[in-house]
């Protein structure tokens, strides 16, 4: 592990065009859909990190020929699929600490003939798998837990079977949802998915039938308590990502936190993801935001106080760290609810999240499905506890831009998504000369 990293807090306000990592969450569905074609495709903009890293090792131990590239300043992999026939086991797939691998991996061993054996590092291995293994199960595949039922390692054989429907909760992850999506079409007679709980994260899921869509297969219906894909086969393409909107929402919080103007180049009205809606967010909270074709940007005067809000993010819940940490500058208080499913997640972004802000004097309660973020006149240098999570470090990176001392300890854990965010945020506000 290494050192702590120490914020410059900003002494002057930002002003500053932010380019930011293209979309990882869109990059892993293109990169599945492009593995199962059979032929050739490209998928131009590739997500930096070690996420991205895990899905393209998993990808060829499978028998899908990647490679990647640079080209006119992207990331480019060309992929040749596997036409649905994967390379068959024994194989350990190893998914590191990225949940999103591991659980789209799981459903495409399912359509193997294994054993495939998929594994992460402790953190992972602590995430719950359950609901996405049962749902495999219901399918005629071979699931085998290792040391605990519901959670990695686990071993998974395929064929699937037709089957009149399948049954899952919707209110734990989206990604169980989107991992059965994204092998539907080679699941016999395809897949209907019933819910037996409302949906949370609904975005991620238009996402993936945006992509899905991308590589041919259109017959897709997303409904909040079912959803439906047809059986059919993906097409090679060229497949273009867009600039990752959770990405964007820390050079935008900055702006809101310190003051000033922050353009995010590339991310505009045509995203096709859901945290793009973050702006709408902010604008709520008193700043001033223009959103273009192929930008967006955010400004707030340093004499206009942000106010608090109420809001329920179920639907742009990876996004309650970085607004937490804006609600800690508001004038009123801030209540988010409907996020009680993200105690699950790299790490209880409830509690941690809460336990951290408290470091600096910062009044947050943890309630039954959210936060209470509350107004408090002066913030104290802290060394705050990552926990494993890049959410958690990007979004205390920002409240060292307004509060002197704070520390983020296991800093690295950002290159999960964006390895070089640490360098964006020194370079983002303007400063005093020393």
């Amino acid at each position: 592990m290494t050192a702590p990293y120490r914020v410059r807090r900003a002494d002057g306000p930002v002003i500053a065009e932010v380019r930011v990592p293209p979309s990882k969450s869109i990059a892993n569905r293109a990169l599945v859909c492009a593995a199962l074609t059979d032929g050739d495709s490209r998928v131009i903009g590739l997500a930096p990190g070690d996420d991205t890293s895990s899905m393209i090792d998993c990808l060829q131990q499978l028998g899908a020929g990647i490679g990647v590239r640079h080209e006119d300043g992207a990331s480019v992999a060309d992929v040749v699929g596997t036409g649905g026939e994967l390379e068959p086991g024994p194989l350990t797939l190893h998914a590191g600490l990225a949940g999103t691998t591991s659980r789209f991996v799981t459903a495409l061993a399912a359509l193997g003939a294994g054993p495939y054996t998929i594994d992460g590092e402790p953190p992972l291995r602590e995430r719950p798998m359950g609901p996405l293994h049962d749902s495999l199960a219901a399918l005629g595949a071979s699931v085998e837990p290792g040391e605990r039922p519901g959670h990695l390692p686990v071993s998974v054989s395929g064929p699937l079977r037709r089957a009149d429907a399948v049954v899952m909760p919707g209110d734990v992850s989206s990604q169980y949802v989107t991992a059965m999506m994204l092998i539907a079409p080679y699941v016999p007679g395809g897949l209907k998915l019933w819910l037996s709980t409302s949906l949370v994260s609904r975005p991620y899921l238009e996402i993936t039938k945006a992509v899905m869509s991308g590589f041919g297969v259109d017959d897709v219906e997303v409904h909040q308590r079912h959803v439906t894909v047809g059986a059919g086969e993906y097409f090679p393409t060229e497949f273009l990502v867009e600039p990752d909107a959770s990405s964007a929402s820390y050079p935008l919080a900055a702006a809101a936190m310190v003051g000033g103007a922050v353009s995010v180049h590339g991310l505009g009205s045509s995203s096709v993801q859901g945290d793009a809606r973050f702006v709408e967010v902010l604008a709520s909270m008193g700043c001033l935001t223009t959103v273009a074709a192929h930008s967006t940007v955010v400004m707030r005067r340093r004499d206009t106080p942000l106010r608090g809000i109420e809001i329920d993010m179920s639907d742009i819940s990876d996004l309650v760290p970085t607004l937490a940490v804006v609600a800690t500058q508001a004038v009123t208080p801030t209540r988010i609810t409907g996020v009680g499913f993200i105690r699950d997640k790299e790490s209880d972004r409830l509690g941690d999240l809460a336990a951290e802000l408290v470091k600096t004097g910062a009044r947050v309660s943890v309630e039954s499905d959210g936060l209470l973020i509350e107004p408090t006149d002066l913030l104290s240098p802290a060394r705050l506890d990552t926990h494993h999570d890049h959410r958690l470090a990007m979004a205390f990176g920002l409240l060292g831009l307004v509060v002197d001392g704070i520390e983020v300890v296991d800093p690295d854990v950002v290159s999960k998504s964006w390895p070089m965010y640490w360098d964006v945020l020194a370079a983002i506000p303007a400063r005093r000369p020393a």
